[in-house]
């Protein structure tokens, strides 16, 4: 795996091709760095600029666009109402995701994707909830009339469950957005989602098969800056849907105020 993370010295993007200030920020965090043409998707070609010494370099105007459309996607459908899962089990990502999750309490997974957490949701529902009574037991001391040895291995089965499923305690429901750094490495969440019609926004490389992805940003999804340029967008979206989804509430309130008061002033007629 080593030899695919791509880095500055290894080739240089054409500077001159991307003038706009977006783009020079794309540039500083290596988003632009593709794979090795081998194991590039020949659907993803349309995403590549050129080649440079053996490492395609991804087209940052189409990433610039892609990203925009990804974003107005989120923005919109956060402000109805949407709950986003966030999904990213690599090393590079597990901060800002876990970072960018708690900031809008979504659920998230930065570690191993637990198969069915989306198709057979009930199931991973149940184990949430006793991963949340086990803690709170625990937490209470309601296992102290249990042997030492019988808490010790509650006591692990916790911690087993909160490696797993820590990040899912928000999951109240199916997701309604599938957010994805790394579709490659995420194949069985993203195959979950594609089942339920879930939509995915994803951060993906050249080697990704683009049919599997509703919303798909090019870009270099192995490096912690470019990933946390990815993720600086999607806050930015998340952040405007929740200011609508604010206005749309606020609204709704005032409409259930004001209908009494109407309702007295007709009475009075």
């Amino acid at each position: 795996m080593a030899d695919e993370i791509i880095t500055p010295t290894q080739t240089e993007a054409p500077q001159a091709a991307y003038p706009t200030e977006a783009s020079r920020e794309m540039m500083d965090a290596g988003v632009f760095y593709g794979r090795k043409k081998n194991k590039t998707n020949p659907k993803m070609k349309q995403y590549v600029l050129a080649n440079r010494g053996g490492i395609e370099i991804i087209n940052l105007q189409k990433t610039e666009d892609a990203v925009a459309e990804a974003a107005g996607f989120v923005t919109e459908k956060v402000g109805s109402g949407a709950l986003v899962l966030f999904v990213g089990a690599v090393a590079a990502a597990d901060k800002a995701i876990t970072d960018l999750a708690k900031k809008y309490a979504f659920p998230y997974v930065t570690t191993r994707w637990v198969g069915g957490t989306i198709t057979n949701y009930r199931n991973i529902a149940k184990r949430i909830d006793y991963m949340k009574k086990l803690r709170a037991d625990i937490a209470s001391h309601a296992l102290d009339k249990y042997t030492k040895k019988e808490r010790l291995e509650l006591e692990k089965d916790l911690a087993r469950l909160e490696e797993l499923m820590g990040g899912l305690e928000m999951l109240t429901r199916e997701p309604d957005i599938l957010i994805v750094v790394d579709p490659v490495l995420h194949d069985t969440a993203v195959r979950e989602a594609m089942i339920k019609k879930i939509p995915v926004v994803s951060f993906a490389n050249v080697d990704v098969d683009p049919d599997m992805i509703d919303y798909l940003v090019p870009g270099n999804d192995k490096a912690k800056l470019s990933i946390e340029w990815f993720l600086g967008k999607i806050d930015g979206a998340v952040a405007e849907g929740m200011k609508l989804r604010a206005a749309a509430a606020a609204k709704a309130a005032a409409a259930k105020d004001a209908a009494p008061k109407e309702e007295a002033k007709d009475s009075g007629k």
